[in-house]
């Protein structure tokens, strides 16, 4: 699941442009074109986590809509990036009406920078073109330091013409939504292992003590430990045996290791390189803010309810 080859970091100043034209020479490259081997696909969205979070946030949208539309047994425009939208966030709601979308949705990653997205709006997963003047992104709204070349923005649907994308209710409750889950996990566990390889540089450059050493030692384990699980479930999804209790652990194994990572790194590193290396923190707060996609104790009652009921 995490290769020993170490990806190649972004080169540049990070921006919403720049993150959104790696993504697009990615995608004209062949490398968005995902393995269809579940141990694959996961591996290659983990490599993209552990080389700069927001590129994997936009890469990994464009992944899993393509995923969504051949599941539905629809195609996609040729050389389209895409996205998929669909946070229910503070109240912002997004409907369908007579073929139209109208509303506001949040946290719609590559907002002003990809082609189409798939949206969720109400019960209806809808194939939407962004090159309409109808869809209105405010770039302005993302304020947070942490994945702030995501352009995750709040969009402005205005009556907006789309494809409706199988029958209403199909988008959460196809086969496939829990495997889109692991595939956000395996960006997670990739985030956290970058963390941990400039973990490792920086000590490679002093002699560390045996409280950073021990620091060390439990984040090895944490990562590896997750990209383990990850790995035997992403088998089992292959083998067409997996069971829904171990789709639901997959999330909240990579959030333990990516927690895990976020405490204890300030600790190993001090104040210096937080300081002063601007790479180096951002990709902490990235870390951060991302995996709050997992819902905290939400998730962790629900899959406990789930564990319950597979036992």
């Amino acid at each position: 699941m995490l290769s020993r080859e170490r990806p190649e970091r972004l080169k540049g100043p990070r921006t919403a442009d720049s993150v959104v034209a790696a993504v697009r020479e990615r995608l004209g490259s062949g490398e968005l074109d995902m393995p269809v081997d579940t141990v694959g696909r996961w591996a290659a969205l983990a490599a993209l986590g552990r080389t700069d979070l927001a590129l994997a946030r936009v890469a990994e949208g464009h992944v899993d809509a393509v995923a969504i539309l051949a599941e539905a047994g629809r195609g996609v425009a040729p050389g389209a990036l895409y996205g998929v939208w669909a946070s229910r966030s503070g109240g912002a709601s997004v409907r369908l009406v007579d073929g139209r979308v109208s509303g506001t949705m949040r946290y719609c990653s590559g907002a002003g920078g990809i082609d189409r997205a798939l949206v969720v709006a109400g019960d209806s997963l809808v194939e939407v073109d962004l090159a309409d003047p109808a869809v209105v992104p405010d770039r302005a709204s993302w304020q947070a330091i942490g994945m702030d070349a995501s352009a995750s923005a709040d969009v402005r649907f205005e009556g907006v013409a789309g494809t409706v994308v199988g029958s209403p209710g199909w988008y959460a409750s196809r086969a496939g939504f829990l495997v889109g889950g692991g595939g956000v996990a395996a960006v997670w566990l990739g985030g956290a292992a970058g963390v941990l390889d400039d973990v490792l540089d920086l000590l490679a450059e002093r002699e560390p003590d045996e409280h950073q050493l021990a620091h060390v030692g439990a984040l090895h384990a944490a990562v590896e430990g997750a990209a383990g699980y990850l790995e035997r479930v992403a088998h089992s999804i292959d083998d067409g045996d997996v069971r829904p209790v171990q789709l639901a652990t997959c999330r909240t194994v990579a959030e333990r290791a990516a927690w895990e990572t976020l405490d204890r790194v300030p600790r190993v590193v001090g104040p210096t390189p937080l300081s002063r290396d601007r790479v180096f923190a951002q990709r902490l707060v990235d870390l951060q803010l991302y995996v709050r996609q997992h819902h905290a104790e939400r998730d962790l009652a629900a899959l406990g309810r789930a564990v319950l009921e597979a036992r």
